[in-house]
Parts: structure tokens; C-alpha cells; sequence
């Protein structure tokens, strides 16, 4: 059984239509990319798949790993173990990161039936991640993405998705303002998190991203359908001849 299944969606703002038949399906321990030039839905795609509100949906349906997903509202789907890392993250002032965390992972723990952890036992796994990513312990006891460089904004992402654990998770456009020494570091830690239980969808418009995640599925997203679907070698392809051969297609 797939952990994700797109099936012909249709979403709309407003009178326009965004999404006009999307049809995709993401297996556990799959990596995909979806590509694709400005305004053709792609963060669109991610923000149905959390649960963000404003949009209307019109036809299609998602099932993730097996249940409803539309039918979710978006803290469950996050304690379902579905994870969005932002663009551009949220500051948060006034919340420590370490508690903005210990909340995060102790939701989903309640949810899945297991025991809260306390302050000790959340400040070992925290540590344990921290050294494992690679992430200054010091990082914990600022304001939630107050103050954080691009990069600091985004290895916090990295691990939020250490602590909390998701079946799925969804990372848009996280190239967006990191240099190039900031985004091997992020993607070292992404491919720390890669697991034969965990799915990852990249939303990406550039092939460098995928220069060190490397997806086995890439997906060209114009006009609001996937047009094309093939392996890293087509990421490639949209690099030195972009998107034009796929404008139309749909």
C-alpha cells in the first residue's frame, strides 16, 4: 500500500484553478522531486497535502497511508506523522525552540499512545539528534527562528524533523536563500534522516538542490499537472534546457 496517493486533484483560489488533475503516488522510503517553473502549483501541492486552509478543493481525493487525508484537520495530519519544512520559517518571539519542541514531539507521542517525555528524557533525544545533525545545543535556547540566519532557520527544521519523527515529510523549496556551504550542510542533514520508513517529498525549482539529495523519482509540475515523471536524470535535462519543452504539455 502506498503511503501517499494523489488522485486526480483539483484545487482552486477563488475563480482560478491552481491544480487541474494531479495524479501521484509516494511509497515509503521513496525520495521524490517535483519540479517546475513560478505559478504552476507546486507549494500549492504541498500546502493541500498539510492541511493549510484557503483553498478550495473541487474534485480528486488523497489517502495517506491508507486513511483520508482531506478529511484531516491539519494538527492531526502533523501527529499522523506528516511534517512541512516552510520556505521562509516563522519567528516565533518570546518561545524558546526547546519548548516549542518538547510540545511538538510530546503531541505526537499522546497521539500514538505512548508516554509524554519529561524534561531529562526530551533534553537526551535532543542532544543525541543534535550530534547526529551536526546542530549547536545552544541553538535550543533561542526564540524560535528570532534572530536565525537563513541557514540556522533551516537546520532547525532539520531538527524538528529528527525529533518528531514523520512518515512524510515535505520540504519546499528549502534552497531558498542558503548559500551554497549552508545548503550542503542542510542536505547532509536531510540525508542523515533518510530512512527505509520515511518518504520525502523535495519541492524544488533548481537541479542544484538535487545535487545532494538525490531523488528516485522527479516529476515536471506545469499548468497545474504532472507532465513528466522520470529519474534524477531529468532533473538534468530541466537544468540545461528548462521548462519550455514541457509548457503545453498538459
Amino acid at each position: 500500500m502506498a503511503l501517499l496517493e494523489i488522485q486526480d486533484l483539483h484545487v482552486s483560489v477563488g475563480q482560478r484553478e491552481i491544480l487541474k488533475g494531479v495524479n501521484l503516488t509516494i511509497n515509503a522510503g521513496e525520495v521524490h522531486a517535483v519540479m517546475g517553473p513560478n505559478g504552476t502549483g507546486k507549494s500549492t501541492l504541498s500546502y493541500i497535502i498539510s492541511g493549510r486552509k484557503g483553498y478550495d478543493i473541487t474534485k480528486g481525493k488523497i489517502l495517506y497511508d491508507g486513511k483520508d487525508l482531506l478529511s484531516m484537520e491539519p494538527e492531526i495530519r502533523a501527529r499522523e506523522g506528516i511534517f512541512l519544512a516552510f520556505q521562509y520559517p516563522v519567528e516565533i518571539p518570546g518561545v524558546p525552540t526547546a519548548t516549542f519542541l518538547k510540545y511538538a514531539c510530546n503531541a505526537i507521542r499522546k497521539h500514538q499512545g505512548k508516554d509524554e517525555l519529561d524534561a531529562v528524557e526530551f533534553l537526551k533525544l535532543v542532544r543525541k539528534k543534535t550530534k547526529l545533525l551536526g546542530v549547536k545545543d545552544d541553538i535550543i535556547k533561542r526564540f524560535l527562528n528570532v534572530g536565525f540566519s537563513g541557514g540556522e532557520k533551516k537546520r532547525v527544521e532539520m531538527l524538528q524533523m529528527a525529533i518528531l519523527n514523520p512518515k512524510l515529510a515535505i520540504l519546499d523549496e528549502m534552497d531558498s536563500g542558503l548559500d551554497i556551504d549552508a545548503l550542503k550542510v542542510v542536505s547532509s542533514g536531510v540525508n542523515l534522516l533518510r530512512d527505509k520508513d520515511r518518504a520525502m517529498l523535495v519541492i524544488t525549482h533548481y537541479q542544484r538542490l538535487l545535487n545532494y539529495i538525490v531523488p528516485d523519482y522527479v516529476h515536471v509540475l506545469t499548468d497545474g499537472r504532472i507532465v513528466k515523471t522520470g529519474g534524477k536524470e531529468l532533473a538534468f535535462e530541466l537544468e540545461e534546457n528548462g521548462y519550455a519543452k514541457y509548457m503545453g504539455a498538459a
